[in-house]
């Protein structure tokens, strides 16, 4: 049943109803192949109990395991990185409870979520960070590894962490880090030279973006930092050609000068988003997550897990549009199964 789900979620298909009409119209001998009995089809009212009874963060690392299988080597000389970023699910929200939030773990490169895991109203991501990273069990069979997060996980016990695994980090550094902020804006930025300058356009504006890079051996007091980085962002909207917003973010990184190029720095740093671009985004405007009604148990959870999923297999083939994939694998009932390797 859950490998029905995941297939009618790679079909596009959003709610426990809709899973089991899929189910339902599917031919009899793909329905023997899902091991459903043709004459016994579960119903809405199974599906969604078994769904909203499952363990989300046991699903999540099952489903997440499977897809490291399917990830693509990194490249001679590149590390794997992955971006550490959270989602709330607004549509799970009651008159009573706060809307659930799940923090994930995404390969930039692919855009696939590896680990997922429940932050409950009694904590936040900062309890959840070490639990999600468990999930992908030895980072060393993922290769050489950088870990990526925006400013909440910058913690001192994070950083122990990711040395006990073996995984390098860079971290955003914002007002939860009032101290070490005021210790990265007071160092000499203005003596140092730009490192890189980038350049994009999109969404009716134009971002200038610059980076600089200090060696911090001593002064910053925070353990394994190796370099403060300077990220300066100019935008200004194409219909407002002289007016410029400025934006100057922080980061740090335990990598030394000669184990990254300011490049390959700035690229991961902007690359952290992609978890929001090729995932989150995904999820909302596709899945429509942000609208579901599914509150009940671990429901919301494991759909957003599954969601994960159909999205993670359609990136490993190469797929850019999740719209049309899913229109593509809804005309056919056997081309989800194809797509995650039943026969």
């Amino acid at each position: 049943m859950v490998a029905a789900a995941v297939c009618a979620v790679v079909a596009g298909y959003r709610s426990y109803a809709a899973i089991a009409e899929w189910v339902a119209d599917l031919p009899a001998d793909t329905a023997a192949v899902l091991g459903i009995d043709v004459d016994r089809r579960p119903s809405e009212a199974m599906i969604r109990r078994l769904l909203q009874a499952l363990d989300a963060d046991r699903l999540a690392m099952v489903i997440g395991a499977w897809l490291a299988t399917q990830l693509p080597a990194p490249s001679a000389g590149t590390r794997r990185v992955i971006a550490v970023d959270g989602k709330t699910l607004r549509g799970s929200r009651t008159g009573d409870t706060v809307a659930r939030h799940v923090l994930a773990a995404a390969d930039q490169a692919t855009g696939v979520v590896l680990a997922s895991t429940d932050v409950d109203g009694k904590t936040n991501e900062i309890t959840r960070f070490a639990p999600l990273l468990d999930q992908l069990g030895d980072l060393g069979d993922l290769g050489e590894v950088m870990v990526t997060a925006d400013a909440l996980p910058c913690q001192r016990d994070h950083v122990a962490y990711l040395a006990e695994r073996g995984a390098h980090w860079i971290l955003t550094v914002k007002g939860n880090q009032p101290n070490l902020r005021t210790q990265l804006a007071a160092l000499p930025w203005r003596a140092v030279p730009d490192a890189d300058r980038g350049t994009c356009r999109g969404h009716g504006r134009r971002e200038i973006r610059t980076l600089k890079i200090l060696s911090v051996s001593t002064g910053i007091d925070f353990p394994n930092a190796a370099q403060a980085i300077q990220i300066r962002r100019r935008r200004r909207r194409l219909d407002q050609p002289k007016r410029f917003t400025t934006e100057t973010v922080y980061a740090i990184t335990d990598l030394l000068v000669h184990q990254a190029k300011p490049a390959q720095l700035a690229a991961w740093i902007r690359g952290h988003w992609s978890i929001e671009n090729t995932v989150h985004w995904v999820r909302d405007v596709t899945y429509d997550e942000d609208r579901s009604q599914i509150r009940t148990g671990t429901g919301p959870q494991v759909m957003a897990t599954l969601r994960n999923a159909a999205i993670g297999a359609l990136r490993l083939t190469g797929v850019t549009n999740i719209a049309a994939a899913n229109r593509h694998h809804a005309r056919d009932s056997n081309r989800p199964l194809a797509l995650l390797g039943i026969t």
